[in-house]
């Protein structure tokens, strides 16, 4: 089993560069980033895990440049979102953000995407909340176009963009019907958000990993009825705090890679934390991919 992290970088926190190389010199598997362009003071959707929303929300460093100076230090360390709202952003210039960051990293970078759960960070970017799943199916699409090896045009019920000249593009070779890097839904688990994992993604990332030995066999369902290989399926556990038991289970469940959780802390404290987590790393990393 891989162990990659998951941090709220801030401005206040470690470095990436300090970070990145203690996470490839120590073995760990990845680095992956949350994202939050802004937090609007008047709020009114509460917090998903319940009480004060915390500090690191409002200080994120924005992933795509984070991951791109870890990138640039290292060599084997995967790189990923965890994740990105997809739905405020523009698709053509994240289309190009993403290639830009698979390529030079060699074909490290995975696509973590979400729907997003912040009411009023959304509508600033002009997001209608009913509409965001498939807005980002929509946007999806439309990188999938730009990520193609011809030129190729795409007109969907939220944005168009004509056939073009698009480079680079993601180091990634397509695979079944998913283009572009190595792609993960996050979500609650349901037929509407497994029916998109199903059409355009390698897999799921479900936050915390609770119930999956009771949602896993949806999911498989569904996926074989899209005519997926049951081989290629990807579950990656998110955001975990492990324990010898939670990542055995998950073994058991067939999952290859778990992202546990660091604290948005300084270096002293993260480098405390990695070493604590250095047993599972050594018990559970399996062999190299």
């Amino acid at each position: 089993m891989r162990i990659a992290v998951t941090i709220f970088l801030t401005d206040e926190t470690v470095t990436p560069v300090r970070l990145a190389r203690e996470l490839e010199s120590r073995g760990y598997a990845g680095l992956y980033l949350p994202e939050h362009t802004h937090i609007p003071v008047d709020r009114t959707t509460p917090y998903p895990a319940g009480g004060d929303l915390p500090r690191e929300y409002g200080r994120t460093l924005d992933p795509f440049v984070a991951l791109g100076q870890a990138a640039a230090v290292t060599e084997r360390l995967g790189l990923g979102t965890g994740i990105t709202l997809v739905a405020q952003h523009d698709p053509i210039a994240l289309a190009k953000q993403i290639a830009t960051l698979d390529h030079l990293s060699g074909g490290r970078f995975t696509l973590g995407l979400g729907y997003g759960w912040n009411v009023e960070e959304a509508a600033d970017h002009r997001v209608v909340w009913r509409t965001r799943r498939e807005l980002v199916r929509d946007r999806m699409a439309l990188m999938r176009a730009l990520w193609s090896e011809e030129p190729t045009p795409y007109e969907g019920a939220f944005g168009s963009v004509r056939a073009s000249h698009a480079h680079p593009k993601p180091a990634q070779k397509p695979r079944g019907p998913v283009t572009g890097p190595r792609t993960l839904v996050g979500g609650a688990a349901g037929p509407g958000l497994f029916a998109h994992i199903a059409e355009y993604a390698d897999g799921w990332m479900p936050i915390g990993g609770r119930g999956l030995a009771e949602s896993l066999p949806a999911l498989r369902s569904v996926w074989a009825d899209a005519g997926r290989d049951p081989a290629a399926l990807q579950v990656v556990p998110y955001a975990v705090l492990p324990s010898p038991g939670k990542l055995a289970r998950y073994a058991e469940l067939g999952v290859e890679e778990v992202v546990v959780q660091l604290p948005p802390a300084g270096e002293t404290e993260v480098l405390r934390v990695l070493d604590e987590y250095g047993s599972f790393l050594q018990a559970r990393l399996g062999p190299r991919h």
